[in-house]
């Protein structure tokens, strides 16, 4: 038995995708799992991801009321980056915000329930597309923060999806798409939107991905699900079945998905039957 608080998943673009599950200090390589019966049982703990103080509910995937109230990383620009405001001089964590919003960030295409537009920071690449769950992915746009990043996802999302269906991702791969033409089309029908945002963004900025390669992902699937149920630690402590497998951030049972983002910092005890 291994007992620990979770984390979010670390992952390897490998073939299929490598995945660890963080248990405090200790991290179980997940692929030797699969096909065998398990049990993780939540032990009524929990843990603020980021000051490591004990609370009875977790906000924003791990943290404390305490921490969501102060931390920039729990601010709304998190969820939509166009409404960054660190250049109006009133981000909760200046140096926070240096570190991870004023640095160059990609705007891409996804296929992971089907077609989406995304952002992530460049340095998230290619982890960023395993944790959607995506078997496709394109780089579209680099630009040299956040917030540029997030008008242009603005922008685009007028024509595509900005979202994954975790129901659909989570019920197999989705069809194969020409990421290429995909990007053509959806740059062609969004040009006065773009050239818009060229000129707030500025031609220097906002540079596209030359010669940008399609990535494409495996994951480490025995079965997947025809319905999906998913388990859920504050209804439910006890959480059994055979791993079928594992893909974006949920662990796949045969008796229903557990998305392991949603409860970092949960204690859990997880046995290999």
């Amino acid at each position: 038995m291994t007992t620990g608080v979770i984390r979010k998943m670390v992952v390897e673009a490998t073939e299929p995708v490598s995945y660890w599950l963080p248990m405090g200090e200790e991290r179980l390589e997940l692929k030797s799992l699969l096909g065998s019966q398990v049990t993780l049982e939540f032990t009524g703990q929990i843990y603020c991801i980021e000051c490591g103080r004990k609370t009875n509910k977790s906000f924003n995937q791990g943290y404390c009321f305490p921490c969501v109230r102060s931390l920039a990383a729990c601010d709304m620009c998190i969820v939509k980056p166009e409404l960054c405001h660190y250049d109006q001089g009133t981000c909760r964590e200046p140096a926070w915000g240096e570190s991870h919003c004023m640095r160059p960030h990609v705007v891409y295409l996804a296929n992971s329930s089907g077609l989406k537009v995304g952002i992530t920071r460049a340095s998230q690449v290619p982890t960023r597309w395993i944790d959607q769950g995506a078997v496709q992915a394109l780089p579209l746009y680099e630009v040299d923060s956040r917030l540029q990043s997030g008008w242009l996802e603005v922008a685009l999302k007028r024509y595509i999806s900005d979202r994954t269906d975790w129901r659909a991702m989570l019920k197999g791969d989705p069809s194969q798409l020409d990421l290429l033409v995909e990007r053509d089309r959806l740059l062609g029908e969004a040009s006065v939107d773009l050239a818009q945002c060229q000129l707030k963004i500025g031609s220097a900025a906002m540079r596209p991905v030359e010669g940008a390669q399609e990535a494409r992902f495996k994951y480490p699937v025995l079965h997947y699900p025809e319905k999906i149920r998913a388990h859920n630690f504050d209804k439910q402590a006890r959480v059994e079945g055979c791993l079928q497998g594992v893909k974006g951030q949920y662990m796949i049972l045969d008796t229903g998905v557990l998305n392991i983002r949603k409860f970092a910092g949960y204690e859990v005890d997880l046995q290999r039957d």
